[in-house]
């Protein structure tokens, strides 16, 4: 399959579901949806909802029925939204571009950009639960939200950061580095990919596949977001290059060196498409989208 094409036309989807669902920018609180506003319409990828959507399509038997997982799609990507604004924050890795745009906190000051993230996190498990648009039933709606709000919580993208933050400028070992990782960027992608998987009424054996496949995504994600930083610049990431070494951060690249740690990113692939070995041709995008992320330039 061709990948880019497949990204695209997903891309506007999700796209067009964000525009369709998200709160518009007036009454009284026309300056804080104006905030949540423009960094959820600032660009991206779409990664997590594209997989949210490509696991449904794995497993469902039509078209429309994957597409039904679009409301929770969204929903993921308003809560990456939420941890990048958090993230960029002074108080945490302090960047002003994002994206190749100002970060939300150099637009709206650093209090409306905390409330921003807090209002797209929040708004997040309000459309996963609207009935007005889900066709779900309520134990998968449930059991989305359970997934969901793990994988962002204490125990997961939350916690991950924060470990992340107690680590900087500190000599610790490869395990931390692993429980950063899984934690603050793999959880949400396993769980975008688990959260497909659920809404499409897969088996205890499909979603167990999936969440090994998300596990190993979500590594490699991460592995190839460190390379990136150590290799590329600034205007091919759209935001700051070289940010993980002059704040005192491990990194894969750190521990094992450039090409080490690519031999790594590629082994978190393949091992990711394994765990698709029991799917047919309907999960080709899911083995389209490994490799795409081991050869994503930003």
């Amino acid at each position: 399959m061709d990948i880019k094409i497949y990204l695209n036309d997903k891309k506007q989807f999700v796209e067009d579901g964000l525009k369709r669902f998200m709160l518009e920018a007036n009454g009284p609180f026309v300056q804080h949806i104006e905030a949540m506003r423009y960094s959820l319409f600032a660009g991206g990828k779409r990664v997590r909802p594209i997989l949210c959507l490509a696991a449904a399509e794995a497993i469902c038997k039509s078209k429309d029925q994957a597409e039904a997982l679009l409301p929770v799609a969204c929903a993921l990507e308003c809560i990456h939204t939420y941890s990048l604004i958090h993230d960029d924050l002074p108080a945490m890795d302090d960047d002003e571009l994002r994206r190749g745009k100002p970060t939300n906190h150099v637009i709206y000051g650093e209090g409306q950009a905390i409330l921003a993230g807090d209002g797209l996190l929040t708004w997040a498990f309000d459309l996963i639960t609207d009935q007005r648009y889900n066709t779900l039933s309520a134990e998968q709606r449930l059991a989305i939200v359970q997934t969901v709000a793990r994988a962002a919580g204490p125990l997961g993208m939350v916690g991950g950061q924060s470990l992340d933050i107690a680590s900087e400028n500190t000599d610790f070992p490869f395990s931390t580095l692993q429980t950063i990782h899984k934690s603050k960027t793999g959880a949400l992608i396993t769980c975008s990919v688990q959260a497909g998987a659920i809404g499409a009424g897969g088996s205890e054996r499909e979603i167990a596949a999936l969440v090994e496949y998300g596990n190993q995504i979500g590594l490699a994600f991460q592995i190839v977001d460190d390379l990136l930083n150590a290799t590329s610049t600034t205007t091919e990431l759209g935001k700051a290059a070289g940010s993980d070494n002059s704040r005192g951060k491990a990194t894969y690249p750190a521990f094992f060196g450039i090409e080490e740690t690519r031999q790594k990113a590629k082994k978190a692939v393949t091992n990711a498409i394994k765990a698709l070995k029991d799917f047919d041709q309907k999960a080709d995008s899911l083995r389209a989208l490994a490799e795409y992320i081991y050869t994503r330039s930003n």
